[in-house]
């Protein structure tokens, strides 16, 4: 069970959380499985089988890079993106890899790693299966993951078990009513209920891992700011958010509205995470733009004290994620883009309407207004790639976050749609979605324009 901001917030790689981030650490967990039964230097063999939307859209997503650095024992958190291309050239040029860091097996990218196109995995849409055999071909282990959604990495026999797992909090809550009446009761903020939730870490390690939180946000939006060039892939997609940038500072002396800012936060933030550069899942890498630019937004314009607003904007942000992950899915894969931006920009929503004053019922109403305008929205990258229409969404999800905070402080909290029931409906919209816009690229933008 998922109950903690840093289980939310996880530092890692673009440009997939669930098909980047989640293929490297089920790759670190095969390994770490290898190891515990002696049998990595019995290994001559890995094969690696993807399925469902984890073979569709996995080129465009690096799913195939992401599934060699998990077996060469890389993580999605100390990978240093700078070095990738030449584990990967190694990995190409020699057929060779070095398995959990220190054993050389033969390993052909094209006969060890199969893209399933036409199969799927019943139990999800992300799923793959990894093998290891010996000289005599004999199977050593093999086991079948499913990447769920911002990072999230389950074994086949950890599907079931994570809906009946509990989990001992000061403040349990499985639901929004929930929530707000934990805040009635105990007179405290959502962002105090999840604070209180994190104590067994200890003031300093809670503020010194959100503070980190941020800090890696920060420097994601300063290098896609900085980085002019052209995005890989089959796209040649310019970078914008570099000359975006020059023009706000050329016209520093005329009016600019503070949304070109919020813009721009998010449209650097998803490109450096399309470039394979380090990011926040936030909750997932293709939605990773919408939380950072809606805080740096309100950092630059509103903030008086930007150690407390981070810590309650995240804290805040973070009690509305955990409810969508837990009742519903943060997987475009599953339900369509309404479970990355639509659940980023619920988040940002309710940060925002807490930083700037907000009861819960009026931080609950934001979230909630922030999912309902978000439903139905597909998932159709073209060409599988992070980069169309998922860098220009961010900032749609930004610019939504902020006029739904603005909502729900202009009411009183008392609203006929409940966030437990948007929630409710995101899930079933999302499972009644036909296949082919959930991250396949098989419909919408994905074949009504041409790639390249």
């Amino acid at each position: 069970m998922v109950y903690s901001i840093f289980d939310l917030f996880k530092i890692g790689i673009g440009p997939s959380s669930s098909h980047t981030v989640g293929p490297m650490v089920a790759g670190n967990r095969f390994i770490s499985s290898l190891k515990q039964l002696d049998q990595i230097t019995h290994t001559t063999r890995v094969r690696i089988d993807l399925y469902g939307s984890l073979a569709l859209t996995g080129r465009g997503h690096a799913t195939d890079t992401a599934c060699i650095l998990g077996l060469m024992a890389q993580t999605p958190r100390e990978v240093d993106p700078d070095n990738i291309k030449l584990y990967i050239d190694q990995v190409k040029n020699n057929n060779e890899l070095i398995l959990a860091g220190e054993h050389c097996i033969n390993f052909d990218m094209n006969d060890d790693l199969c893209f399933n196109f036409t199969e799927s995995l019943k139990q999800h849409a992300n799923g793959m299966k990894i093998c290891a055999y010996d000289k005599q071909n004999n199977v050593l282990l093999c086991r079948r993951y499913f990447s769920i959604g911002g990072g999230f990495v389950l074994e086949e026999s950890e599907l079931n078990k994570q809906e009946n797992e509990q989990i001992n909090l000061p403040y349990a809550y499985d639901s929004a009513r929930e929530l707000l009446a934990i805040c009635q009761k105990e007179n405290m903020s959502i962002a105090e209920v999840m604070l209180a939730n994190e104590k067994h870490l200890g003031d300093y390690e809670i503020n010194n891992r959100i503070l980190n939180i941020w800090r890696v946000m920060d420097a994601c939006i300063k290098r896609g700011i900085k980085t002019p060039g052209v995005l890989p892939g089959s796209l040649k997609l310019k970078r914008r958010a570099y000359q975006m940038h020059q023009t706000l500072v050329d016209n520093s002396t005329d009016y600019i509205d503070s949304m070109d800012w919020l813009n721009l936060f998010a449209m650097a933030t998803n490109e450096e995470n399309a470039a394979g550069g380090r990011v926040v899942t936030a909750p997932t890498n293709g939605a990773a733009g919408v939380i950072p630019a809606v805080l740096a937004w309100y950092l630059k314009f509103h903030s008086k004290d930007d150690e407390q607003v981070i810590t309650e904007f995240l804290a805040t942000s973070a009690a509305i994620g955990l409810l969508y992950h837990r009742n519903a899915s943060i997987s475009a894969a599953e339900v369509g883009c309404q479970g990355e931006i639509g659940v980023a920009c619920s988040m940002a929503a309710a940060g925002l309407a807490a930083v700037m004053g907000g009861t819960p019922m009026q931080v609950e109403n934001a979230a909630e207004i922030g999912m309902e305008h978000n439903l139905g929205l597909t998932c159709d990258p073209i060409d599988g790639l992070v980069q169309v229409p998922c860098i220009e969404r961010n900032t749609m999800g930004a610019v939504k976050a902020i006029n739904a905070s603005k909502l729900a402080l202009q009411n009183d909290g008392l609203h006929h749609v409940h966030l437990d029931d948007v929630i409710a409906t995101m899930h079933q919209t999302g499972l009644d979605m036909m296949s082919k816009y959930k991250e396949t690229s098989l419909g919408g933008l994905a074949i009504n324009v041409v790639a390249c």
